[in-house]
This record gives structure tokens, C-alpha cells and sequence, in this order.
């Protein structure tokens, strides 16, 4: 079919996890019931963390903005899915659909490197503890977190800026819980070589630079903990470290699946399943990860629900 002979698309048609009706008002309960806990679990530890005087230092400053992140990026997405749930057709405009997308690749990035300033962090306070107060000062942490967000906003102009000079025409279906790269591009009716090289080579980047990172980072800092004569030493070391260690395996685990194994050995459902767990389940994980791990949050979690009690 031709372009003159084919009608523009000006919005597309979300098509979900499972056509089922039984198991879609089953799913809505469960990720209903997700979505509430990962909001009341990282607005928590952004709480937190801003009313404990303790908890003022650059590990938990990252972490609270690792929450935050985390509560964007779910957001950008479960809405529309719970929707998707309880609805036979649902439909979003063309540019709310690159929108969604648009703040799924600034969350999603923010995230990454987050997690390797996290890991950064975790090397300077282990391995350089004599300069940690130079090193991740006020104005570096600042610096950092801005680089991060910064990153976020880049790579999403590259993925939002390729969405906007692609054309969508006929097929308006795409086979997925939200506005995902890959499907709108194989709902484009347009032959363009740079949406599909520039935004692989800026994500694949990214994912490069950041793990790279967080290994050399946690390379020095397996050296510096084996140096330690005491096992108690070492395993204090170790402590700090294992919340992080948690959430980069559950997010970057998932990411290379998507990301990095070719697409030709898993199935559309696959991606799916995948792509929901570290866009919905992760954001979720991290706050209880961090808080049940951490003796530092609990000890801060208690000293602020006591205070609270005696007004």
C-alpha cells in the first residue's frame, strides 16, 4: 500500500498483557496492590531520609533520589497498564504515546547511572575513607545527580527525537503494556536507518559505561575488604555494600535481557514479562531492599515514628 493511499495514525492501540477477562481483573488486583506499595515504600524512604538528620550523607542523599526515580518510572508506566486491565480498548494519542516513552528513557537512564554513582560512592568511602568528605562533597554529590538526570533527559532526545520524524501509517496495534521503542518502530512506515542505529548505540552506551563502572568500582573494593585483617571488618565492609549489589543484579539482569540477548531467541511474551518486572516489580523491590538490609534506615525509621509518637 502506498503513503498517499493510507491513513495517517494519530493514535495507537495498546494491546496489553492478556486478552483474558479472568486474568486481567486478576492481574489488575496484583499490580494494583504493587503499584500502591511502590508508592508508599519510596515516598517513604524519600521522607525518610529528608527528616533524618543521619541519614544526611551522600549514600542515603543517592538513595533518595534513586526513589524518586523509581517512582517516575513506575508511574510512567502502571498507570496505563491498570487501565489496560480494566478496559476492552484503550487507546493513546500518537504524541502521548511518544511522551510516555520520553519519560520512560529519562527514568529509565537516571537509573542506571544512579546505581553506578551508588557503586562510585561505595569505592570512595571503602577504599579512599580518608578523602571521602573531598571526594563526595555537597558540591560533587550536586554534580553527580545533575550529570545523572542530565543523561537522562540526552538520551531521551535521542529515542523521542527519531519517534518524531518516523510516520505511522495503517497498523495502529502495538503489542505491549506501553509505548515501547521497538514496537513503534515496526508499526513505522517509514525506512529510517538512524532510529534504528542512534538510539541502540546510545542505550547500549550507556549500559556499557555505567556497568563498567560499577565492576571497577566493586573490583577495588573486593581488594580493599580482603586487605582487612578482621572477618568483623570485612564483613561490615561487605554490609554497606550488599543492598547495592541486590538492586544492580535485579536491574541490570533484566536490562541485558532486553537490551543485549538478540531479540530472535525470546518471544514477544517474553519481553513482555521482562520488561514488566524491571519497570514495575524493581521499582518496588529497591525501598524494601534497602530497608530491610539496612540497619542505619530501620535504626532512623524507629527514631522517627518514636519522635512522632510523644507530639
Amino acid at each position: 500500500m502506498s503513503d498517499n493511499s493510507c491513513t495517517p495514525v494519530t493514535e495507537f492501540i495498546i494491546l496489553g498483557l492478556t486478552g483474558d477477562p479472568t486474568l486481567r481483573v486478576i492481574l489488575f488486583g496484583i499490580f494494583l496492590g504493587v503499584y500502591a506499595v511502590t508508592l508508599v515504600g519510596n515516598l517513604s524512604i524519600i521522607i525518610l531520609i529528608r527528616n533524618s538528620s543521619q541519614l544526611h550523607i551522600p549514600m542515603y542523599i543517592f538513595l533518595s533520589h534513586l526513589a524518586f526515580v523509581d517512582l517516575g518510572y513506575s508511574s510512567s508506566v502502571t498507570p496505563l497498564m491498570l487501565i489496560n486491565f480494566l478496559m476492552d480498548k484503550t487507546s493513546i494519542p500518537l504524541r502521548g504515546c511518544v511522551a510516555q516513552f520520553c519519560f520512560v528513557a529519562i527514568f529509565g537512564t537516571a537509573e542506571c547511572f544512579l546505581l553506578a554513582v551508588m557503586a562510585y560512592d561505595r569505592y570512595v568511602a571503602i577504599c579512599r575513607p580518608l578523602l571521602y568528605s573531598t571526594h563526595m562533597s555537597a558540591r560533587v554529590c550536586t554534580l553527580l545527580f545533575t550529570v545523572s538526570y542530565l543523561s537522562g533527559f540526552l538520551n531521551a532526545w535521542s529515542f523521542t527525537g527519531c519517534l518524531l520524524n518516523l510516520s505511522f501509517c495503517g497498523s495502529n496495534k502495538i503489542n505491549h503494556f506501553f509505548c515501547d521503542y521497538s514496537p513503534l518502530l515496526k508499526l513505522s512506515s517509514s525506512q529510517n536507518y538512524v532510529a534504528e542505529i542512534l538510539p541502540a548505540a546510545s542505550a547500549g552506551s550507556i549500559i556499557m559505561i555505567t556497568v563498567l563502572i560499577i565492576l571497577i568500582s566493586y573490583v577495588y573494593i573486593l581488594f580493599s575488604v580482603l586487605k582487612i585483617s578482621s572477618s568483623e571488618g570485612r564483613s561490615k565492609a561487605f554490609s554497606t555494600c550488599t543492598s547495592h549489589l541486590t538492586a544492580v543484579t535485579l536491574f541490570y539482569g533484566t536490562v541485558t535481557f532486553i537490551y543485549v540477548i538478540p531479540k530472535s531467541s525470546y518471544s514477544t511474551d517474553e519481553n513482555k514479562v521482562v520488561s514488566v518486572f524491571y519497570m514495575v516489580i524493581i521499582p518496588m523491590l529497591n525501598p524494601l531492599v534497602y530497608s530491610l538490609r539496612n540497619n542505619e534506615v530501620k535504626g532512623a525509621l524507629r527514631k522517627l515514628l518514636s519522635r512522632k509518637q510523644h507530639f
